[in-house]
């Protein structure tokens, strides 16, 4: 079936469509899932965040496998209703899944399309739009999901859509027509003030006029009962002109309040003609609208990075919601980060507001506190929008705050202004980066409609920012001879992407950057400048620390301050990461210019110094070490994060994985053999074939050019034990050897016997179990002497398969039980894991079954609390045939699948193992 066909449904039933037909997908945790990843289309949605949604944060301990089993589920419905080489599908990305699929195909995203599409537009065209995206409701929403998955968003959106659709119907003089929907609507929600006032101008227009009051009334009565307050000034007001009969036709009535009374200011500027990919910004700022309508006021502030796309948002939303306003609008640019204009001072923003208020110039104080203090007489029962674009600080912004009850200001600016939170309970919004179907709509409304995956990998090199965006937009509309693949190219080039962007003093991404940077204090843009000379994608207060020669206190106050600029984002708790390409390529230039080559190289060493040290720590808390180099000595424990515990350990290499194999591709290769060693040790604990693989072709590329034999020789016992680990044990052999011949060489003893347990295990892999029995018990006698535990816990888990090749199984459980006690003595979860699990193959082997049922499932308890993702679905695979043999057929199936999914999300695509007794006891 063709793609075209599908659609994905959460607005009623949850469901998968194709050609118009319901796909069978499961019962209501897989809808559940399905909704989850609909809702966040093409974003990560956490494995934890589905767990605690679907179970209502009270999940069972097989939480993480049975969704696992539902991700594979729908990823086998999506399989069913698409050609093979289909584009949508359920990814597995860290930490958790993402569905890959156009915006479109979700009815959620056309209802909020669509609502915005109708904004601005005559009656006629907002009714058919309204109606369009009405319809897409069949009920409540997310009906046939589990309970604890709520979106109240969807109701939102479905008021919004109604009230939008009933405005634009009485605005066309169709008031007969709305009112049943209408009074159903209130009497199910009779505090729904924009419904209840639809329905009295229907009502009202119709010669109803008594019941229209009625409805009133009865809203009154509900709100004293329930809530202690009466209606909002707004439906009293509405109320007060049905009693006096001064209401006009909704048609007048929309053009009267479109325009602002005699002599009010309208100072907005112009806006861009179309808004993409702001509907939940634009809501949140109708939320902030709506708080002001209750007589309390409000301030909302607008922050986010440079050319982010705030004042376009903020201007945008101000025009629509000028009506509002009867009293006008006011704006005032204050140039807080402009390149080329000081800040507009309060005092001069005062005396552009109070003219445009009326007062004549001569009239205008002189005197500050006599400028703050006329405007706000003028302001103090007034109705007015003040808008404030591009505010420096909080200083700057608070006298020029309206004081009336009735009144709004909304504020933009590229720091957060966390003293308004303080001073007037300003609430704030932080903008992103837009998603990358509106990113290539930016694109398309200003050069045309062209290739989509060109358009988007455009849209990627601008790092979805709206500036950037709009900059690529307008080249290619300025320039015909220029072609999309022809900026795709020179965008491509990291070194020269800023200056692409470069389209005059007012549209330049590198002038906007700079105009943050310069309003840094001094030792914070010093701290930016070290930064870009850092390798990876994101850095610690540890590590700047090193770096800049501060305290951690003092690097963790700096980091905190480029983000409240909006320079970096704290991605979570002590990692901070530039907020998007484009600012990583900014800082790189700051760095570049700031140090030369030499002092480049040594605050990279000094970073290369600083990982290779945390990370041998990180390692000896995981496992013990096979590797026997010590670098934890280079950086002092009070310079290191803290790594107490297993988990710290893992969250340590998994948050700074990405950083780790920048290193290896930049530090000398001296540095990125034994880096890629150290490493080694994470990824036999949590085993990626695709990223273990890439750090051993790295780590080996490194030893080669650093001419190091040692390095060569763990670099070939890791491509081994990676071989041995995912069952490919063809090349294992002759790579161990190979190792065996360089420990030879060099006396490297340590290296020998690693070489040595590798080898025997590719024997017994390829069925040579005699001659690697023959080899492993001098092996395992040497290891106890020496005392080498380490390498005594795995020539013994190899020693175990090796006698049971020979179905010598007694003798085979007690080499392994004999591995497993020094796993549980050294905390060595992910071997204690492996040799769980080889002992209920053993006892499986030997028809054990209650036993070798009881080693699984410990094992299986194991590797779900540490993660260990492919042990789970080997032991899995253990435990179906363990299952099955005793005659638990559908307990076999159940298990054999959740072994397929975590298989595949170890694995890279079309590679997933299926041999039940892989041998992975690590290096």
């Amino acid at each position: 079936m063709a793609e075209a066909d599908l659609r994905f449904r959460v607005l009623g039933p949850v469901q998968l469509v194709a050609g118009g037909q319901p796909v069978p997908i499961g019962g209501p945790g897989v809808r559940g899932l399905l909704a989850m990843l609909a809702l966040e289309a093409n974003r990560i949605v956490a494995l934890d965040r589905i767990i605690d949604a679907l179970w209502d944060h009270d999940p069972p301990a097989t939480a993480r496998t049975i969704v696992h089993g539902n991700v594979s589920a729908l990823r086998r419905s999506l399989r069913s209703v698409q050609n093979p080489d289909g584009e949508i599908r359920i990814d597995t990305a860290a930490p958790g899944y993402r569905l890959v699929v156009s915006p479109e195909r979700i009815d959620v995203y056309r209802a909020r399309r669509l609502l915005e599409a109708a904004r601005g537009r005559p009656p006629g065209e907002r009714v058919e739009l309204l109606a369009e995206a009405s319809a897409l409701w069949e009920g409540p929403s997310l009906v046939g999901v589990p309970d604890g998955l709520r979106a109240p968003e969807l109701a939102d959106l479905r008021l919004a859509v109604r009230g939008e659709l009933m405005d634009a119907q009485l605005a066309l003089g169709k008031h007969t027509e709305v009112i049943t929907e209408l009074s159903q609507v209130v009497r199910d929600d009779p505090l729904a003030e924009r419904s209840v006032g639809q329905l009295m101008r229907a009502l009202y227009f119709t010669g109803r006029r008594a019941d229209a009051l009625q409805a009133y009334r009865r809203t009154a009565r509900f709100a004293v009962e329930t809530l202690g307050i009466g209606p909002g000034p707004e439906l009293h007001d509405l109320h007060d002109r049905i009693l006096n009969d001064e209401l006009v036709p909704s048609t007048e009535l929309s053009t009267r309040r479109a325009a602002p009374r005699a002599g009010a200011p309208a100072q907005l500027p112009s806006t861009v003609p179309v808004l993409v990919g702001r509907t939940a910004d634009l809501g949140w700022l109708d939320e902030q609208l709506a708080r002001s309508g209750e007589g309390g006021g409000a301030v909302a502030v607008v922050t986010g990075t440079a050319g982010i796309g705030k004042s376009a948002l903020v201007v945008s939303w101000a025009h629509r919601v000028s009506p509002r306003f009867p009293d006008g609008v006011l704006f005032a640019a204050l140039r807080g980060f402009s390149p080329e204009d000081e800040p507009l001072t309060p005092d001069a923003a005062l005396a552009q507001f109070l003219r445009g208020l009326g007062v004549t110039p001569a009239e205008i104080p002189g005197p500050a506190e006599e400028r703050i203090a006329l405007y706000r007489s003028l302001l103090a029962e007034r109705t007015v929008l003040v808008v404030l674009d591009d505010a420096r600080d909080a200083d700057q912004v608070r006298p020029l705050l309206p004081p009336g009850s009735r009144s709004m200001a909304v504020v933009t600016s590229r720091s957060r202004l966390d003293g308004l939170a303080v001073s007037h309970v300003a609430k704030a919004r932080v903008l992103g980066t837009l998603p990358s179907h509106d990113a290539v709509q930016v694109i398309e409304e200003l050069s045309g409609p062209g290739d989509y995956d060109l358009n988007r990998a455009l849209a990627n090199l601008c790092g979805h920012l709206p500036l950037a965006l709009r900059v690529a937009g307008a080249r290619l509309a300025a320039s015909p001879q220029w072609t999309v693949s022809d900026l795709v190219g020179e965008l491509a080039n990291e070194r020269t992407r800023l200056a692409g962007f470069d389209f005059g003093t007012e549209t330049s991404v590198r002038a906007a950057f700079d105009a943050s940077y310069r309003e840094l204090a001094p030792a914070v843009a010093a701290t930016a400048r070290v930064l870009g000379t850092v390798v990876g994608e994101s850095i610690s207060p540890q590590l700047t620390a090193l770096l800049a020669g501060l305290t951690s206190t003092e690097a963790r106050r700096h980091l905190r301050a480029l983000a409240a600029h909006h320079l970096l984002t704290e991605t979570s708790k002590d990692v901070f990461a530039p907020h998007d390409d484009l600012v990583r390529l900014y800082l790189r230039e700051l760095g570049e210019v700031a140090f030369g080559e030499q002092e480049r190289a040594e605050l990279l060493s000094r970073t290369a110094t600083y990982y290779l040290a945390v990370a041998d720590r990180a390692r000896r808390r995981l496992r013990p070490v096979t590797f026997p180099a010590d670098f934890t000595a280079l950086v002092s424990e009070q310079d290191v994060p803290p790594l107490d515990s297993v988990d710290a350990a893992l969250d340590w290499f998994a948050t700074n994985w990405p950083n780790l194999m920048a290193m290896l591709e930049s530090v000398p290769p001296e540095y990125a053999w034994q880096l890629a060693a150290v490493m080694h040790d994470y990824r036999v604990v949590r085993p990626l074939r695709g990223e273990w693989r890439k750090l051993v072709e790295l780590g080996m590329k490194a030893a080669v050019a650093a001419g190091s034999e040692t390095g060569r020789g763990r670099m070939l016992v890791a491509r081994c034990a990676l071989a041995l680990t995912f069952e490919r044990p063809e090349g294992s052999l002759p790579d161990a050897e190979e190792a065996l011949a360089i420990a030879r060489r060099t006396g490297d003893e340590s290296l020998w016997r690693t070489a040595e347990i590798h080898a025997c295990s590719a024997l017994i892999m390829t069925r040579n179990a005699d001659e690697a029995l023959m080899r492993l018990r001098p092996l395992v006698d040497a290891t106890v002497q020496k005392g080498e535990l380490a390498l005594q816990v795995r020539a013994r888990t190899a020693l175990a398969y090796g006698e049971r090749y020979r179905a010598n199984y007694d003798e085979a459980i007690d080499q392994q039980l004999a591995s497993l006690r020094i796993d549980r003595e050294f905390g060595d979860d992910a071997h204690a894991a492996v040799s769980l699990d080889n002992l209920a193959g053993l006892h499986l082997a030997a028809r054990r079954y209650p036993e070798a049922e009881r080693y699984a499932r410990e094992a299986i308890g194991v590797s779900v609390s540490r993660g260990f993702v492919l042990r789970e679905g080997v032991t899995r695979a253990t435990l179906a045939r363990i299952l099955r043999a005793v005659g638990d057929s559908a307990g076999a199936r159940e298990q054999f699948t959740l072994s397929v999914e975590l298989r595949e999300r170890a694995n890279t695509p079309g590679q997933v193992t299926t041999r039940p007794e892989p041998l992975s006891g690590g290096s």
